[in-house]
């Protein structure tokens, strides 16, 4: 297996590990849990735990990767930023240090003298993880270093982290909201080309022992990306995509609850009942990866990078990928244009903050390339003229 991709799964475990001490163990999952009855920020720390939980599994990615392949620490990005101000004014940045004393003493500062849970979290945080996965060793990746950036998002659905459902039942397998839809995004594109070429989704909290949260599984998808040098898709998954006589079936996908009236009465016209609603843009993307459903729609401009270029890279693997939505409604597909795809190198133009690597178009996350044009068209012909002419 690749070095890199050896690596980026491995901290993906470390980080998910960390998720789940913050809900397993009691010094931690109590300040987890004043959070969500107070539903703020709590003054005596210099951060809100939530805060701390994100940006300790963020740091942990990037210093991992940083002292494995020196040189990525200019291309490796994340959601959440490592600098904090406490009530005294000091300026705390928040990172893995050498040891776990120390790290001890800087998570002190931040969590104002709590002992304990400074070296709970600390513990878990320089506590190694070994990582095999027998699908993976055979996979040859040979992609220059020099060419890699890498988007990070540490606790996709934060809100379902800190609410901690582990009871929410499943609907045709996916599940509406619940500790299951928490993901860590990885996902790693061509500093150049912007385009992704690899991804690692982890759900820390997929099959669980309900007595302590633990997550259990691995599930790697066979190894499909090129040789070569990742560029190009290896072509569709025949055993997951759907036949000529097939495709005039109705469609199946998973929208967020927020999604507009317009897109849902036309995507009703196109999928039927067959529609589900689930938290959190990574585990909405992993269902399309894992074929629950054909398709994620999201028409708002509230996911960014860090939120679809880990899945992208896994779609793209397999034959699909992850399109612009604005710009597939105005597109005109008898002229032979190309699917407008998501890229992850360029700010938008104009935007400032955390809008500069906004999905500005919304995006359609997809597994067959044929299947999304047909259902481009039938959505298209659902939708009233406005809405395809955004």
């Amino acid at each position: 297996m690749s070095d890199i991709l050896r690596e980026l799964l491995r901290v993906s475990e470390k980080a998910a590990n960390i998720a789940r001490a913050c809900r397993q163990q009691e010094a931690l999952f109590q300040l987890l849990i004043e959070e969500k009855k107070e539903g703020e920020k709590n003054k005596k720390f210099a951060v809100d735990f939530k805060t701390l939980a994100d940006v300790l599994v963020q740091e942990v990615i990037k210093q991992n990767m940083e002292n494995k392949f020196p040189g990525l620490e200019k291309t490796i990005f994340g959601e959440e930023s490592n600098e904090f101000t406490n009530e005294l004014g000091e300026k705390i940045t928040l990172r893995l240090c050498p040891t776990e004393k120390e790290t001890v003493e800087l998570l002190s500062k931040v969590l104002n003298g709590n002992t304990l849970a400074s070296e709970a979290l600390a513990k878990v945080v320089h506590q190694d993880v070994a990582f095999t996965d027998p699908t993976l060793d055979s996979l040859e990746v040979t992609i220059p270093h020099d060419i890699l950036g890498i988007w990070v998002d540490p606790i996709d659905s934060t809100y379902q982290y800190i609410k901690g459902s582990a009871d929410v039942k499943p609907n045709h397998g996916i599940f509406p909201s619940g500790l299951q839809c928490v993901t860590i995004l990885i996902g790693v594109y061509d500093i150049q080309t912007g385009v992704p070429l690899m991804g690692v989704i982890n759900q820390p909290f997929v099959s669980q022992d309900l007595s302590t949260l633990r997550g259990t599984n691995i599930y790697s998808l066979p190894p499909l990306i090129s040789k070569r040098n990742g560029s190009e898709p290896q072509g569709q998954l025949t055993g997951n995509t759907r036949s000529e006589e097939e495709s005039s079936h109705v469609f199946s996908a998973v929208i967020s609850t927020s999604e507009k009236e317009t897109i849902k009465a036309a995507l009703s016209r196109v999928c039927g009942d067959r529609i589900f609603r689930a938290a959190g843009a990574g585990y909405k993307s992993l269902c399309v990866v894992q074929g629950l459903v054909d398709v994620y729609i999201f028409s708002e401009d509230t996911t960014f990078k860090w939120d679809s270029c880990a899945a992208h890279a896994i779609l793209r693997a397999m034959g699909g990928g992850m399109v612009d939505l604005k710009e597939c409604l105005a597109r005109n597909p008898e002229r032979g244009l190309d699917l407008p795809q998501l890229v992850y190198h360029v700010e938008n133009v104009g935007a400032s903050g955390v809008d500069r690597w906004a999905n500005k178009g919304g995006l359609i996350a997809y597994r067959s390339s044929k299947q999304l044009e047909t259902f481009l068209s039938l959505l298209i012909q659902n939708l009233p003229p406005a809405d395809t002419h955004r």
